[in-house]
């Protein structure tokens, strides 16, 4: 992945209040992390939540086969881990993997906890937040299962679309490059199974891919069409 995205704000991406910032950054310390590292594996116990500074993060979920399934591309001001708060004897039903090397804010759960618990509004924040990440998480999930991995693929470039895109005179620009094997974990597929779903897709004139590997959706309508798109706010359609 190229590392220009830590310069770049995607679209569509939710901002906490000033004063929920303030407030994770009080109570909790800062950690290097590195590139190919984990945050928390899928199981552990959860004891803490994590605000990014700098770096990117990956949230992967394992399918019943056994293949990795990527959800979200975490990278500054994001909040990973939040959907265990408020739960007793809670554990990550997801991963965080350090895709390039940051910084982050380590916060204890229980220490947050009571601190949200005396102060309403910003408990309020957080509930809605964790919620939108929740129905993000679902639509993900609900676009594979009942559309396959072509479903998945085509999400994934309107998702992508959405966080990333730039409106050219031909189309929409996903300002971020990939390779296959990194297109393959958001659609739980194999590299071999994407590259052949692009390369019917560039036949098509459907996209394009430039020398630099970054996708040009030239008919993003034919997507939607597609996957029998619902036209989901930008809040919920997106990458991160």
């Amino acid at each position: 992945m190229q590392t220009s995205l830590l310069e770049k704000s995607p679209h569509g991406r939710e901002r906490i209040s000033h004063e929920l910032y303030a407030l994770l950054e009080e109570i909790g310390s800062k950690k290097k992390m590195y590139k190919d590292s984990h945050l928390f594996h899928e199981g552990m116990e959860a004891h803490e939540i994590y605000l990014i500074k700098s770096g990117l993060i990956q949230i992967n979920k394992l399918t019943a086969d056994g293949k990795e399934l990527s959800l979200r591309i975490c990278n500054h001001d994001d909040i990973v881990g939040e959907l265990t708060l408020f739960s007793e004897n809670a554990r990550y039903f997801l991963s965080a993997k350090v895709v390039e090397s940051g910084e982050v804010v380590i916060i204890n759960k229980d220490k947050l906890e009571k601190e949200l618990l005396s102060n309403a509004a910003l408990t309020l924040e957080f509930m809605k937040w964790s919620g939108n990440h929740m129905r993000k998480f679902q639509s993900k999930i609900r676009d594979l299962l009942l559309n396959g991995k072509k479903g998945a693929l085509y999400s994934t470039l309107i998702r992508l679309s959405n966080s990333y895109g730039v409106t050219c005179s031909n189309g929409i620009l996903i300002d971020m490059a990939f390779t296959n094997q990194e297109m393959a974990l958001f659609c739980a597929a194999s590299r071999e199974s994407v590259n052949r779903m692009l390369s019917r897709l560039r036949k098509m004139d459907i996209i394009s891919i430039n020398s630099s590997g970054k996708i040009l959706i030239k008919d993003i309508q034919f997507l939607r069409d597609e996957i029998g798109c619902e036209d989901c706010p930008i809040e919920i359609c997106n990458i991160n």
